[in-house]
């Protein structure tokens, strides 16, 4: 149940009535007008909602608009409405205020949805995937997957509650060019281990050089053996990726369980590999989209995107000067490209799977490639324009002392996401990364993270939380009823306890907007603003000592209900809601 998108929907109906019947009185003219919008105006004393509805018909109505906006209030009925007032103020605008049905209807609501309250239905459901974070096997997981794997997540939890069909999706690349290169490095360094020295085996120049690498290695030396060394190249490179392969991606797993990260599927690029590339780009021939040169199949890429711009209204000049590129599908030694992989995986979701809407979590500097994918999903019928969605995610400064951190203290080496959860907790490190829009830099106090004051935005919102349960607490400690079931919520009228109320109505809202703007970020905002408006409450207005029982009572309920959405905030962000701090 959304109150909020109730109240804001029956406020634009009531406005529009009143001004069907000050026009059935003569009041105004009786013209086609558009429903009114509805806005929460920023200073309070205006009202709960507003709208500009009577300026913004001005020039319909041929009336001043605050005339027009004065007949409007006179003649809305607001009697068993979610209002108990409307006003006219200043060049026109329309002010109502909410009645206590609205703030007793919330807190209902809440407790009697418990830790389902936010969730809604869409309007229009879709089946959506959330692909994020998807590294390569090849090595550790660093800043980059850590934040995609809190933005990817959360959005995905934000997408399920506000009413879609979501699974979320690792991307395993256990196939192509990367993983040749690992198996070279593997085997340059099992062999120089071997050998006794580094200079007896070449490391190849686009090897990875990480000391993983030598790790990996060493122990298969130690469980296997040294007998890969009288093996042909290839058989040595095989079998050592293969091992590599089955240790990095189960401690890939691990790492993100560990960061509380569910995925419903595993999705490995080697199943593309069997017949699936060939056939999607044996579609993209049979359309006219391919071209042999040079003994490679290419993609007639910059045919594809001149047509898209071409659209959205780009001038042949203007397109000239992209200086727009063809892709190679296939290279002159039969092997398939990385890209056409990628096609054919997204094909995939789309068709195979049929889900209305992908959506990948890249890093920004995937952003060339952006326009290209979509463009091929487009040439195979897929309108991948409108059901690919990448969000691309700006990087990560780690701060320590105000200086950028770049080594691990426990390791020496470049923090991983296992160094990073070894030295924060995962509530911190989950809120901290979902505290901006991906779009946006984000630069990761760690001395923050840490801290346990009020200055540390998760301990600030965490701490609303256990503060419930320590009133709760003391209230049964005092044989007072910490659950009262029916108190006359009426009696909450403290401007301060009204504003807490439309607050936690909000949460229902909240998700939907971050839904919408694939921003789960919002969520982050919505729990500070909600912690804040507990703490000026808890401020202002005793409970145990409250002028009466029965506002006690309705004090209590409402100490309850924020309890249960700060939890469930918190749940959204995977967060933990601790009882004790």
């Amino acid at each position: 149940m959304n109150h909020i998108e109730q109240a804001m929907r029956e406020a634009s109906e009531l406005i529009y009535k009143g001004y069907q019947k000050a026009a059935q009185k003569g009041l105004l003219p009786l013209c086609e007008l558009p429903m009114p919008v509805i806005e929460a105006p920023k200073d309070p004393k205006n009202g709960d909602y507003a709208s500009s509805f009577a300026m913004r018909s001005a020039k319909s109505l041929k009336t001043a608009p605050a005339k027009a906006a004065e007949a409007i209030c006179q003649n809305m009925e607001l009697a068993g409405s979610l209002f108990s007032s409307a006003e006219w103020a200043g060049p026109g605008f329309i002010n109502l205020r909410l009645s206590p049905r609205f703030y007793c209807e919330s807190l209902k609501t809440i407790r009697e949805m418990g830790d389902d309250f936010g969730k809604t239905k869409s309007p229009d459901p879709k089946k959506i995937m959330v692909e994020f974070v998807s590294a390569n096997p090849t090595g550790p997981m660093h800043m980059g997957n850590a934040r995609g794997g809190v933005l990817g997540d959360t959005l995905a939890e934000v997408l399920s509650r506000a009413g879609h069909e979501v699974c979320r999706e690792f991307y395993v690349n256990d196939a192509g060019n990367q993983i040749d290169k690992f198996a070279h490095s593997l085997e340059a360094r099992y062999m120089q281990i071997v050998l006794g020295n580094e200079e007896a085996f070449p490391f190849p120049e686009d090897g990875y050089h990480g000391d993983d690498i030598k790790e990996l290695a060493q122990m298969y030396i130690d469980e296997h053996g040294r007998g890969l060394k009288d093996l042909p190249s290839e058989e040595r490179c095989r079998a050592l990726a293969e091992y590599g392969l089955n240790y990095n991606i189960p401690k890939m797993q691990r790492e993100l369980e560990r960061y509380r990260i569910h995925y419903d599927n595993w999705f490995f690029e080697s199943q593309l590999h069997k017949g699936y590339i060939a056939e999607t780009v044996d579609l993209l021939t049979q359309r006219g989209y391919t071209y042999e040169k040079d003994g490679a199949l290419w993609l007639k890429t910059s045919e594809i995107l001149a047509a898209v711009l071409e659209k959205e209204g780009k001038t042949p000049e203007q397109i000239e000067k992209l200086e727009l590129k063809d892709d190679v599908l296939r290279r002159q030694n039969g092997f398939y490209t990385y890209f056409a992989a990628d096609i054919a995986y997204h094909r995939n979701k789309l068709s195979e799977r049929n889900f209305d809407i992908a959506i990948n979590i890249w890093g920004a500097d995937h952003h060339g490639h952006v326009a290209r994918l979509k463009g091929a999903l487009d040439a195979l019928g897929l309108d991948g324009e409108h059901r690919l969605e990448v969000v691309l995610m700006q990087l990560v400064r780690l701060m320590r002392d105000g200086e950028v951190v770049r080594m691990s203290k426990r390791t020496g080496k470049a923090i991983a996401l296992n160094d990073l959860l070894d030295e924060i907790s995962v509530d911190a490190a989950r809120y901290f990364f979902n505290s901006r829009a991906a779009d946006t830099h984000l630069a990761f106090d760690l001395d923050l993270a840490v801290r346990q004051d009020s200055e540390n935005p998760v301990y600030y919102v965490q701490y609303v939380y256990a503060r419930c349960m320590s009133i709760l607490k003391a209230l049964r400690q005092d044989d007072i009823n910490d659950d009262p079931a029916c108190p006359d919520l009426t009696l909450l009228q403290d401007p301060s306890e009204t504003d807490l109320i439309r607050r936690l109505a909000s949460l229902p809202e909240e998700i939907r907007l971050a839904a919408e703007a694939r921003d789960p970020s919002r969520l982050n905002r919505y729990a500070e603003s909600l912690a804040a408006a507990f703490h000026h409450f808890y401020t202002l207005c005793r409970i145990k000592e409250a002028a009466t029982p029965e506002l006690r009572d309705a004090r209590i309920y409402l100490v309850r209900c924020v309890a249960q959405v700060v939890k469930n905030t918190l749940s959204i962000l995977g967060v933990s809601a601790p009882e004790h701090m």
